[in-house]
């Protein structure tokens, strides 16, 4: 854990769980996102600055290399369990991966936020 500049804790564990709900790392009340992906300027509830949090290409690495790993064990599995054609197979697994790319990204943004605010990193 690391302290904030007037005493409080940064516990990473809550910020990023908070930050993976879309929420303030900090009061874990106040939406970090809107828009999808667009970083708020401050918290609406306890003002703690986001516009200094930058993510950049983190959140799109770390969500293909979950749907990535994700996706090529559901292959497997389809293909020795159930031997679909491929047409069924492609699909299914594509409609899957660009699902759960969508649904991920965001809160995937979200918990790299809350690891920044946590760690202090980039003026947090």
């Amino acid at each position: 854990m690391t302290e904030t500049a007037n005493g409080g804790e940064r516990h990473l564990g809550t910020a990023m769980r908070r930050g993976f709900m879309m929420k303030c790392p900090r009061c874990g009340e106040g939406a970090v996102l809107h828009k999808y992906l667009k970083v708020n300027k401050t918290c609406d509830v306890c003002a703690l600055d986001l516009s200094r949090a930058r993510a950049d290409d983190g959140p799109a690495y770390f969500t293909i290399l979950i749907v990535g790993h994700l996706a090529g064990f559901a292959l497997h599995i389809m293909w020795s369990v159930w031997e679909p054609s491929s047409l069924v197979m492609a699909s299914t697994i594509s409609i899957g991966s660009i699902a759960l790319s969508l649904a991920l990204l965001p809160r995937i943004k979200g918990a790299l936020i809350g690891f920044q605010w946590a760690k202090e990193i980039h003026g947090f």
